[in-house]
């Protein structure tokens, strides 16, 4: 079974930095696509960056040259460095990857998602 959790989330002020991490378990035999999208109150999710298994990344003009999204393909894991963060940015985020895993009568391709992370920042 696939899984992703979050971690680093929380309460920062507003011009701090934050880290967010995301690691992915299960029988997994590749990882395409991964990214973090963020969902505020009354808001609908949106795309906050996408890394691709080679290195490309994409951002959403309201992070560029604030956040930087990163992955480390031994670990499985994908991470956001969120720098200058404000409190626009607050928002509940969640981890995503395009996975190809073993599963017990299969070899399957799909999009999973992680539970989400807090992120609160303060004025």
């Amino acid at each position: 079974q696939v899984q992703l959790v979050e971690s680093g989330g929380g309460l920062v002020q507003a011009g701090g930095s934050l880290r967010l991490s995301c690691v992915v378990s299960g029988t997994i035999l590749n990882i395409n696509d991964m990214g973090w999208y963020r969902q505020a109150p009354e808001k609908q999710r949106e795309l906050v960056a996408v890394i691709t298994s080679g290195g490309n990344t994409n951002y959403a003009d309201s992070v560029k040259g604030r956040f930087t999204i990163s992955r480390d393909n031994a670990k499985k894991a994908v991470y956001l460095q969120m720098n200058s963060v404000k409190p626009e940015d607050t928002a509940v985020y969640y981890c995503n990857a395009d996975v190809t895993a073993l599963t017990s009568s299969s070899i399957r391709r799909r999009e999973y998602w992680g539970r989400g992370t807090q992120v609160t920042v303060s004025s």
